[in-house]
């Protein structure tokens, strides 16, 4: 795999269900009721239903990214925002560009890739995400450990300004 800047990345469209959302929040020990109780959600918290947590975003933007890159892919920072609730019921697209592919002084080479989830027509949250992924067949990222590993070295990853 060698990214260029401006890749698109598949998109991956995902039907959000109530599971989905109780299951990530349990795993995560989120025991907040907006993640679990349709009733308190609606009532108490003024949304349309239960919704993600933010781990629960995180692993599935950790997921979409890995899927891309394939097993030696390594997330090596992830920074994202959430505009709005993802809930139960919604249809729920990944959608992600390369912003740029950099190499480190040690030889890892970094995608950036500008990450969104999308709902409707809506960006529900907004991601930067910085990927270590093999530069050859030899190399994997994910045996890479103390100078070798530094997904900080090359500036820090700023989200875009919004533009809606």
């Amino acid at each position: 795999m060698t990214p260029q800047p401006g890749d698109a990345l598949p998109r991956l469209d995902v039907k959000v269900t109530a599971r989905m959302v109780i299951m990530g929040a349990s795993a995560s020990r989120d025991w907040q009721p907006q993640h679990h109780d349709h009733h308190w959600a609606v009532n108490r918290a003024g949304t349309r239903d239960i919704f993600l947590n933010t781990p629960n975003q995180a692993g599935w933007i950790e997921r979409y990214l890995t899927d891309w890159t394939g097993p030696m892919g390594r997330l090596g920072k992830l920074r994202f925002r959430m505009r709005r609730s993802i809930c139960t019921g919604d249809a729920l697209a990944f959608e992600g560009v390369v912003r740029s592919v950099t190499t480190d002084d040690a030889g890892c080479t970094w995608a950036d890739v500008d990450v969104s989830l999308v709902v409707g027509e809506e960006r529900a949250t907004e991601c930067i995400a910085r990927v270590a992924v093999p530069r050859d067949e030899a190399d994997n990222p994910w045996k890479r450990a103390g100078n070798a590993w530094a997904p900080d070295a090359r500036g820090p990853l700023e989200l875009l300004k919004r533009k809606d």
